[in-house]
């Protein structure tokens, strides 16, 4: 190799220094503790093992995507998307009153934390937060799905645990998977089979609302 080469990034020290500030902070995400338990159903996941379960997935099943998508630009959506729960905590898919201040917590996380990376990388993370925020693109649309269906897989494979302790009715989960088919109709049709059916027959899922 010529000595002559230019060493990309070389004579920025303070931009590595913001990067590392960034990779260090991130690890905070292993902190962030979900509601959806892990497959043996003794512990819950937090958010660094979600992201990386549908970072996965999407690797795995971008196949079933209504729409050709860019699987990288999609996989590194997941990654970062929940990074903001660091200061904004995880808001729980059926707390109507955190989604309240959802919006207002995350959009002021997302300043804070990808504000610690240079500018042009915090600007390239920050759209793509957005842009899943928005779901408008067929890759946010389709990340959005794995978002929803990762969690519907894990309360399936624990016998509907956190479905049961939290009384969940089918209404809230149709509810919160409205657009869940605007990503993949495949993937929606089958985890609705597959996953939420089996629970609402065994009634881990309730079926109607409990009259007051």
């Amino acid at each position: 190799m010529g000595q002559d080469k230019e060493t990309r990034g070389e004579g920025e020290p303070d931009r590595i220094r913001k990067q590392f500030d960034f990779i260090r902070e991130i690890d905070k995400e292993k902190f962030i503790g979900r509601q959806t338990y892990l497959t043996d159903g003794n512990r819950k996941e937090n958010d660094a093992e979600h992201a990386w379960h549908m970072a996965i997935m999407t690797f795995l099943l971008a196949e079933y995507s209504n729409e050709e998508i860019d699987v990288l630009k999609t996989m590194a959506m997941l990654l970062i998307h929940d990074i903001v729960e660091i200061d904004a905590g995880d808001t729980y898919a059926y707390d109507e009153e955190a989604k309240k201040t959802q919006k207002e917590r995350e959009t002021r996380a997302a300043d804070r934390i990808f504000g610690l990376l240079p500018g042009d990388q915090e600007k390239k993370l920050k759209d793509l937060w957005q842009e899943f925020e928005e779901g408008r693109t067929k890759e946010a649309k389709f990340a959005r799905t794995m978002d929803n269906l990762q969690p519907i897989m894990l309360n399936a494979a624990t016998d509907g645990k956190a479905w049961e302790e939290h009384q969940v009715h089918l209404s809230q989960i149709l509810k919160r998977n409205e657009k869940t088919a605007d990503g993949s109709r495949f993937l929606w049709k089958y985890a609705y089979e597959n996953f939420i059916e089996p629970n609402v027959k065994t009634k881990k899922i309730q079926s109607e609302k409990s009259k007051q």
